[in-house]
């Protein structure tokens, strides 16, 4: 639940779901019950069934057996990952289309006369709905999702801003619960921490399928995960139930091993067969069939490298000379100056038409700088996963679409089976026969990041990368690019918890448009930036209280004035602090590595001494810094 102290009121409950396809069980007799202000995050593989169970809940599917039961009038806000707009209505009018049944009260409340006795109790349903406020919730949703100009034609918009328009829809409502299948998907960052933070005030309940690790930890109280057409259910956020599944695993892995460790004992003496059989021993017969009929658990399959080896750079690998771009007078990269170098992963961020896809681009020499110049070397290989993917014929098998005419797949100096390759994707050998239009959404991209990859390259990009990928697939695909250290990469992404696991650096489009480099993930630039903006907080604070600190100067003993170059010194000392505390963490980050001793053994003395001095040398400078600050204040009550 969501930490109430007791049970809330029951908003759902699916009982016994059964439902197949064909010959494969999708669900498997599955409960779930839905309670007020419960957040629910429901997780699994590819291909399991998650957002099928949320069809089944939002009415779109109807299962095979089983029960569903709604609380009365309860309202429902979806958000599906195949949603259905009308492209001849505007932005506005496919929004209010999510609240009709609050604009279909309004609408009463407004022709009924004042004595009607229906006022007072529509008077109260609407406020209730928090309908009153319908068209500044509208207005705050849009805004903070990047969709400006409400009247726009929903039929002009681009993919990733109709699903911003078919979310909004889904929040707008008010509803009771809210199911969402991949709302983080064509968010950018902004967007993203807004709908977190409107989910975390929201009243209602939710279910959601997300493969955003970060915001699926920092929204759910509950964690149901979907596994072979069963439900287990995991209290706390996603990171919770990262050890509690890892905990479940072991103890089923345990009683696992006792069972076929019994199925041994007892397999010589079924096959000598007694003759008489007695109520004992059909007992002891029944049981080893039982244990003979259990289902192994679900095996968690071993982290793999995915990205063939990359071939050596010459001395340059990409250089970006002083670049700058604008598309329809709007400028989106200005005078960008740097230079990749091998082992580097770049994370690249930005609102949403920011100009990050148009940097790749340009990186590419699929589009060329308006001024500046990009520079590749000879040997730089890329390889482009874009948004749009490549397309996959539906009548091929899996085998026939990434192996074309080839039995192998180039890796390294060698080759491996092109069958051996794809089980690296998590596609088991009956599925690598099977066709591809019967493959689940989730299950075509990792198909297409197998068939990307298969053609090597020692730069690698990517684009969004992680929309429709599941959760084990994104931890192996971050494994790879962790490992792809003789290589480059550069990857967009909204993922907060994938650019924190594989970045060394980020390029971040900035509110102003231009760009800035930050060493380190995107945890570390956003408390780079937070600690910037606390510097600069204080810096005007101190400016602020001068009138006051002059006044408490007042009658005491003249202090001597600020000289040009202690001036000089305090201009440039924030700066000079900023360095000393990227500098500080870097140090501290080399400490905490896994591996530190076994890397930095015969080191570690001057290493510490390094981090000592670093800590001094901080300390020093922010004591510095308030001298020289005292000094100016002093230096002004006295001018």
């Amino acid at each position: 639940m969501a930490g109430d102290g007791f049970l809330q009121p029951t908003l759902v409950n699916a009982d016994g779901i059964h439902l197949r396809y064909n010959e494969e069980v999708i669900l498997d007799g599955v409960t779930l019950t839905v309670h007020q202000k419960q957040r629910i995050g429901l997780v699994g593989r590819n291909g399991a069934g998650k957002s099928t169970f949320l069809k089944i809940i939002s009415g779109e599917l109807k299962p095979d057996d089983g029960q569903l039961n709604f609380r009365k009038e309860l309202i429902v806000g979806n958000l599906p990952q195949e949603f259905h707009l009308d492209e001849s209505a505007s932005i506005q009018e496919n929004i209010l289309k999510g609240a009709c049944h609050v604009t279909a009260l309004i609408e009463e409340f407004e022709k009924l006369s004042g004595d009607s006795d229906r006022h007072e109790i529509l008077e109260r349903r609407i406020a209730a709905l928090d309908g009153w406020n319908l068209e500044n919730r509208i207005e705050t949703a849009l805004t903070h999702l990047g969709l400006s100009n409400s009247e726009r034609r929903v039929g002009n918009l681009s993919g990733g801003e109709q699903r911003r328009v078919a979310l909004c829809r889904a929040f707008v409502s008010n509803p009771d619960l809210l199911i969402l299948d991949e709302p983080t998907n064509h968010l950018d960052q902004e967007s993203i921490e807004w709908m977190t933070e409107f989910l975390l005030q929201f009243q209602g309940a939710f279910l959601l399928v997300t493969h955003d690790r970060w915001f699926l930890d920092r929204v759910t109280s509950d964690i149901v995960e979907l596994s072979r057409g069963r439900f287990y259910s995991y209290k706390g956020n996603y990171t919770d139930y990262l050890i509690a599944a890892a905990q479940r695993q072991e103890m089923e892995n345990t009683l696992d091993k006792k069972r076929r460790s019994f199925i041994r004992r007892e397999l010589d003496w079924v096959r000598r067969g007694p003759k008489a059989r007695t109520t004992k021993s059909k007992s002891r017969l029944d049981r080893f069939y039982e244990a003979a009929d259990q289902q192994a658990p679900e095996p968690v399959l071993d982290m793999e490298l995915i990205i063939p080896p990359p071939s050596k750079f010459s001395s340059r690998v990409l250089d970006l000379i002083q670049i700058s771009k604008s598309i329809e007078g709007q400028s989106l990269v200005s005078n960008l100056d740097f230079r990749f170098e091998a082992g580097m992963r770049i994370g690249i961020v930005g609102r949403s038409g920011a100009g990050k896809t148009t940097l790749l681009k340009m990186m590419l020499g699929e589009l060329i700088p308006d001024q500046g110049s990009v520079r590749a070397g000879t040997l730089t290989r890329f390889n482009y996963i874009d948004q749009t993917r490549l397309l996959l014929n539906p009548e091929h098998t899996l085998y026939e679409e990434v192996g074309g005419e080839s039995e192998f797949v180039i890796y390294g100096n060698g080759k491996i089976p092109l069958r051996s390759y794809l089980k690296r994707f998590q596609f088991g050998s009956d599925r690598i026969d099977m066709k591809v239009k019967y493959l689940s959404g989730g299950e075509k991209s990792r198909l297409l990041l197998a068939k990307i990859l298969k053609d090597g390259g020692n730069f690698l990009l990517f684009d969004e990368p992680t929309n429709d990928l599941d959760l084990q697939t994104l931890r192996i695909l971050e494994e790879a690019l962790i490992h792809f250290s003789k290589g480059c990469v550069v990857v967009v992404s909204h993922d907060r918890y994938f650019l924190n696991r594989v970045c060394t650096g980020m390029l971040v489009f900035e509110e102003n448009g231009s760009l800035t480099y930050s060493e380190g993930d995107y945890e570390y630039y956003l408390e780079k930036k937070s600690g910037n903006a606390k510097l600069l907080s204080a810096v005007q604070k101190k400016k602020k209280t001068g009138s006051s600190e002059r006044k408490r100067t007042e009658g005491a003993p003249r202090t001597r004035k600020l000289t040009w170059n202690e001036q000089k010194e305090l201009e440039g000392i924030e700066e000079r602090i900023l360095e000393a505390e990227a500098n500080e963490q870097q140090l501290e980050e080399q400490f905490s590595l896994p591996d530190f001793h076994q890397r930095y053994g015969t080191e570690i003395p001057r290493l510490t001494l390094g981090l000592e001095q670093a800590k001094k040398k901080t300390v020093g400078l922010y004591a510095r810094w308030e001298e020289l600050e005292k000094l100016r204040i002093d230096t002004a009550s006295e001018s």
